[in-house]
C-alpha cells in the first residue's frame, strides 16, 4: 500500500497529524463514526515512540505507588478490551516479581497485587499468587538468595503492528493514510484549518482544508502547535523522557517474564522475545530536545545490565547486546522531580476558538483506544458526527479469531497449511491472524512463497506488507512490521532493499 499524497488540494472533516498509536487509533474511531479523515505522518507508521515501548499491555503496577489509581483502573479495563480485539498480536503473560529483602516489604507487594487484581474488573486473566522460587521453574535463572516471589498477569503486544492494524481499520472506513508526509504549515481561518502537507519522498505538496485538527504528534506536539500562524500556544508542557531497551540471546528456558525492583525506585523487565532472545529495559532519562538520531547511550546499557545482574544467576554484559532501540516518551508535565515518576496518564487540550484543534499530551499504549474515543467525543458536537462509540467490542484486522482462542486458530492453520514450516506458520498466525489466509491465497507449497530474502522472509509476505501495510523500506519490514531483522545479516537486508527499489521503480514506470 503506497502513500496517497500528491500535488493536490483536498478537504476533510478531520486532519490528524501523527501516525503513532494515538493518531492511528483516532483515525480508526473517527472514520468508523462516518467522518472523512486524513492522517499524515512524517515518517513510517509507528516509526518513533510507538515502536519503542516495552511492548506491554498492562495496568502499570508501579503506578499504584504514585496513587495513579484512575490511570491503573482505566488501563486494566483496556487490557481486557484489547486482548479480545487482537488475540493474534496481544497475548497473556505471567510475570514473576522476585521479593528483594532490602526493598519493598512482602506485605506491601501483596497488597498492591490484590488491588491490581480487582481494580479493573478482571475477567479474562488469572489472579496473582505467591510462589516459592525454590520449586518454581522461574527460580532457576535467579540468584539463590531470591527464594520468594509473586506471579501476576499482564499482556504482551506487538506495538508497531497494533498501530498498523488501527491504520488499516481506518483505511477500510475510507480514511486517507499519508505516510512520509509532513505537515509544514497550519493556518486557522473562520471555519477551516488550512494545512500544507509535503511528501518527504518527492517534495509533492498537498493543501488540505479540514474542519478540525487532531495534534497527535507525540514528542513534536508543541512544534506542531507552533506551526499555526495565529500563534496558538498550549497551556500545558510536555516532558521528553528517553527510554531505551536492549536485546540479548535468550537468558532462560521458560515463558515467564520477570519484573525486577531497583534501589532507585525504578523497575526493569526481562521478557522472552522472538523465541531466541530476551528483552531488557527500560531506562527513564529526561532530555531537553529530540535528538536527530535516537540511539542508546553506553551509560544506559551499563545501567540495564547492572540492574538485572542484581537478580540473574548468570550476569549480562554490554558485549551480549545483539540489538537495542530507544524512543522518546512525550509525557505530560505534572511537575514531578524524577522522570520515572512523571504520570503516564494523558491530557487532552481542546482549543475551539474557531475551528477546533485537539492536542494530546502524554499517554501510554494501553489506553490508546479510550483516548481515541474521548478525542472523537470532544469533536462530535463541532463536527456534527452522528455515529456512536463502537470500538470497545470491535476486532482489529486479523483479530476475528473464534472465541479469541489463538491456540485453536493456530491448530486449524496447521491443518490448512501442512506444507508450511512450523516456525513460519506460527509467526504468520501471530502477525497476521486471519489475514494470513488472504496473504497465502493460492499457495500450496513453500516454493509458492517466492524469493527467500533470508531467514523466513519470503516475497509473498513482503508483497503483502507493501500492498496492504504501507511498508516501503527494509527497515519498515524487518524492524516494525516484523522483527525478522534479528535473524538477517547485512547482505540479506541489502537484497531486500534492492527488491523493494526495483518494485517501486517498476510501478513508477
Amino acid at each position: 500500500m503506497t502513500s496517497e499524497a500528491s500535488n493536490a488540494s483536498d478537504s476533510a472533516d478531520l486532519l490528524i497529524i501523527g501516525g503513532g498509536i494515538n493518531g492511528a487509533g483516532i483515525a480508526r474511531d473517527a472514520a468508523g463514526r462516518g467522518l472523512d479523515v486524513i492522517l499524515c505522518e512524517q515518517g513510517d507508521l509507528a516509526e518513533h515512540t510507538s515502536s519503542a515501548s516495552t511492548k506491554l499491555i498492562h495496568g502499570g503496577l508501579r503506578y499504584l505507588e504514585h496513587y495513579d489509581f484512575l490511570l491503573v483502573r482505566h488501563a486494566l479495563q483496556e487490557r481486557e478490551n484489547l486482548l479480545r480485539s487482537a488475540p493474534h498480536i496481544i497475548w497473556p503473560l505471567r510475570f514473576i516479581l522476585p521479593h528483594h529483602r532490602g526493598l519493598r516489604p512482602r506485605w506491601l507487594i501483596r497488597l498492591g497485587l490484590l488491588i491490581y487484581d480487582n481494580l479493573g474488573g478482571r475477567k479474562l486473566l488469572p489472579r496473582s499468587r505467591s510462589v516459592d522460587l525454590t520449586r518454581h521453574i522461574a527460580g532457576g535463572a535467579l540468584k539463590a538468595e531470591y527464594t520468594r516471589a509473586f506471579e501476576y498477569s499482564d499482556c504482551w503486544v506487538q506495538d508497531a503492528r497494533l498501530v498498523v492494524l488501527n491504520a488499516r481499520a481506518a483505511h477500510a472506513f475510507g480514511a486517507r493514510i499519508l505516510t512520509r508526509t509532513k505537515c509544514t504549515s497550519l493556518d486557522r481561518s473562520h471555519d477551516r484549518w488550512q494545512a500544507t502537507l509535503v511528501d518527504q519522498r518527492n517534495g509533492a505538496i498537498r493543501h488540505v482544508a479540514a474542519r478540525a485538527v487532531v495534534n497527535a504528534s507525540g514528542p513534536w506536539v508543541e512544534q506542531t502547535l507552533s506551526l499555526s500562524s495565529d500563534e496558538t500556544v498550549s497551556e500545558h508542557n510536555v516532558r521528553l523522557v528517553k527510554g531505551s531497551h536492549i536485546v540479548v540471546k535468550r537468558l532462560f528456558d521458560h515463558p515467564f517474564p520477570y519484573i525486577f525492583q531497583n534501589p532507585d525506585g525504578r523497575i526493569l523487565f526481562a521478557i522472552p522475545f522472538e523465541e531466541d532472545y530476551t528483552l531488557l529495559g527500560t531506562t527513564d532519562i529526561e532530555i531537553e530536545a529530540i535528538p536527530g538520531r535516537m540511539e542508546i547511550d553506553e551509560e544506559e546499557v551499563e545501567y540495564i545490565c547492572s540492574a538485572v545482574n542484581e537478580y540473574l544467576r548468570l550476569p549480562v554484559s554490554p558485549d551480549d547486546v545483539v540489538w537495542s532501540y530507544s524512543g522518546v516518551r512525550p509525557l505530560f508535565d505534572d511537575a514531578s522531580k524524577q522522570a520515572s515518576k512523571v504520570t503516564r496518564d494523558y491530557v487532552l487540550q481542546l482549543d475551539d476558538d474557531g475551528p477546533p484543534i485537539v492536542s494530546i499530551f502524554g499517554g501510554k499504549i494501553t489506553t490508546f483506544r479510550k483516548l481515541s474515543e474521548q478525542v472523537v467525543d470532544m469533536l462530535e458536537g463541532p463536527l456534527g458526527c452522528s455515529g456512536h462509540r463502537w470500538t470497545a467490542n470491535a476486532t482489529l484486522p486479523g483479530g476475528d479469531i473464534e472465541s479469541a482462542d489463538f491456540d485453536s486458530f493456530l491448530a486449524s492453520c496447521a491443518r490448512r497449511y501442512p506444507w508450511l514450516e512450523s516456525s513460519i506458520l506460527h509467526r504468520y498466525a501471530r502477525h497476521y491472524g486471519t489475514d494470513m489466509h488472504e496473504m497465502l491465497r493460492n499457495c500450496e507449497a513453500m516454493t509458492d512463497l517466492g524469493e527467500n530474502f533470508g531467514g523466513d522472509v519470503f516475497e509473498r509476505e513482503v508483497e503483502h506488507l507493501v500492498t496492504n501495510e504501507w511498508a516501503e523500506s527494509a527497515e519498515d519490514i524487518l524492524w516494525r512490521r516484523t522483527k525478522t531483522g534479528l535473524r538477517l545479516g547485512p547482505e540479506s537486508r541489502a537484497r531486500l532493499q534492492r527488491w523493494l527499489k526495483k518494485r517501486g521503480d517498476h510501478l513508477a514506470a
